[in-house]
């Protein structure tokens, strides 16, 4: 078990703020992926639809699979351990079984060769190696998108909070860079809730040195153009690129969120990684009351119940 950890009413709020940001951004760019919705002069609304079919506020893939990985962590469990990722691919095969609208094409590949009867992180680690040696690819957004809880799971050990990320990242994407991206994003949100601030470098420390050049230079390139230069974005370079320089180019949630989306391409992948350290650097108040009121999904939650995990995430 882990170590519970205490907080004060402004990290409460920003706890609650990475899976409300995840859940938000995800529900607000799901209208409008891949172009099936026009983005109006107005900004992105939540209209539903997009490739899913989903309903007004309804998340998709994108927080379902951290809720995934959300839940385990609500127990107590330590996501390194083996017994906590092979609940998690459990989540993960269950809910990939059920037929869900939208799942990604690789996640699909990966999850449906995992047997249903024995579900272990061991068999997805290995379906997701297979999956890359056949088609010389896995650095896909897929697992970027879910890492935000793992922050929560960790707050109190950073090496912890990397080791996690990597782990949870391999069992759908064998692609070093999908683990990298990961292990940034994840130590970023941690360092935001933990302190407020905004530094997504934070942890280049914990990545190998050539990753580490390859990274900060990605980050660099980020801060430096307009977030529409990172189109397409399903790669996960190009998708935390995307998240990055939008938040970087704005000054709120509300205005970051917008910026994400107006990219196109993968909209609600985009700004559901952008949401995650959107609310851990400025917490769930920031977020639009509308919005926060408006988003659910599977497995028939509301926003506050995500919210709710992950305070029990962090309490252990």
């Amino acid at each position: 078990m882990r170590v519970p950890f205490v907080l004060d009413a402004a990290r409460l709020d920003r706890v609650r703020g990475v899976v409300l940001g995840t859940a938000v951004g995800d529900a607000l760019g799901a209208g409008y992926e891949f172009g099936s919705a026009p983005l109006g002069p107005e900004g992105p609304e939540m209209i539903g639809g997009g490739l899913g079919g989903f309903a007004p506020g309804e998340w998709t893939d994108d927080t379902t699979m951290a809720w995934a990985v959300l839940d385990v962590a609500a127990t107590g469990a330590d996501l390194r351990d083996e017994a906590a990722l092979d609940a998690v691919t459990a989540r993960f095969v269950a809910w990939a079984a059920s037929g869900p609208p939208d799942i990604g094409i690789q996640t699909r590949a990966v999850l449906g060769a995992v047997p249903a009867g024995a579900p272990t992180a061991a068999a997805a680690v290995a379906s997701a190696r297979a999956v890359h040696e056949r088609t010389g690819r896995s650095g896909g957004n897929g697992s970027l998108m879910r890492t935000a809880p793992v922050a929560l799971a960790h707050l109190d050990d950073p090496g912890a909070a990397a080791l996690a990320a990597r782990r949870v990242s391999l069992l759908t994407h064998h692609d070093p860079q999908a683990g990298d991206a990961c292990v940034l994003w994840t130590l970023a949100i941690r360092h935001a809730v933990l302190t407020g601030e905004q530094v997504v470098r934070i942890g280049l420390d914990a990545l190998a040195a050539d990753a580490r050049a390859f990274w900060a230079a990605r980050l660099d390139e980020a801060e430096q153009g307009p977030p529409a230069r990172f189109r397409p974005n399903g790669w996960v370079v190009t998708a935390l690129q995307a998240a990055w320089s939008a938040i970087h180019a704005t000054t709120s949630p509300a205005e970051a969120l917008a910026a994400a989306i107006a990219i196109g391409d993968d909209t609600d992948t985009v700004a559901a990684i952008a949401g995650g350290l959107l609310g851990a650097v400025h917490g769930a108040e920031a977020l639009p009351s509308s919005w926060r009121a408006l988003v659910h999904g599977h497995p028939g939650l509301t926003g506050e119940d995500l919210a709710d995990l992950a305070v029990r995430a962090v309490a252990g």
